[in-house]
């Protein structure tokens, strides 16, 4: 059964753009990690000051391992240089197992 992680992010105004430009130049960063299934960047329209970074996976498994080996040496600073100042001003995690998903149908002939 898949999981679903959603990283909750507090990030003033001023800071939006040094988010969203720090996850523009992650690309890849994650995609190619076992088990990984999908990654969406959700900025706010209104109402709220908190992005969502929403990640599924194969399994909790698959996740964890990603949080132990990739994930925790780019946080880590590993490849040099000074780690810069988050973007955020707080962050939280949910967890989500899927029970139910739907997607179109796929076109005829494909």
């Amino acid at each position: 059964m898949s999981v679903v992680k959603i990283n909750v992010l507090t990030v003033p105004a001023e800071q939006r753009e040094t988010l969203e430009q720090r996850f523009a130049s992650r690309a890849g960063a994650v995609e190619n990690s076992d088990g990984f299934e999908w990654f969406e960047l959700l900025r706010p329209v209104e109402g709220t000051d908190q992005y969502l970074v929403y990640t599924r996976w194969r399994d909790e498994a698959a996740f964890q391992a990603w949080m132990e080996g990739p994930m925790k040496a780019s946080h880590q600073g590993q490849g040099g240089g000074e780690r810069p100042k988050p973007a955020s001003s707080s962050a939280a995690v949910w967890t989500f197992e899927v029970v139910q998903q739907a997607a179109p149908p796929a076109p005829e002939g494909a």
